[in-house]
């Protein structure tokens, strides 16, 4: 499970978090979430744009006690499942148009 200290860092409310792409350009995401799925735990990202309509779900991958990876999830069906967590999570508190 990730570390319980960058847990309680992360949510703390605008956390920003720099990631690369596939291109290796960094691209800026708002910390929004960690979901538990089956064991496992995801962090559900936003990218920091005005104009950013999408979430990004990745699989967290403890490497030691204070450092983590970030997995893509290529599996549409596990995507959607962590998805339907976070949405039931904030249901109410944030607009799922």
């Amino acid at each position: 499970m990730a570390n319980e200290e960058i847990k309680e860092e992360m949510e703390t409310e605008g956390t920003l978090i720099t990631l690369e792409d596939e291109e290796g350009n960094e691209v800026e995401f708002e910390f929004l979430d960690i979901v538990e799925h089956e064991g496992e735990e995801y962090i559900v990202l936003i990218e920091n744009d005005e104009d950013a309509d999408e979430v990004v779900i990745l699989k967290i991958n403890p490497i030691d006690e204070e450092t983590e990876e970030y997995v893509s999830i290529d599996d549409d069906a596990l995507l959607d499942t962590v998805f339907e967590k976070f949405k039931k999570k904030y249901e109410g508190d944030i607009n799922f148009a």
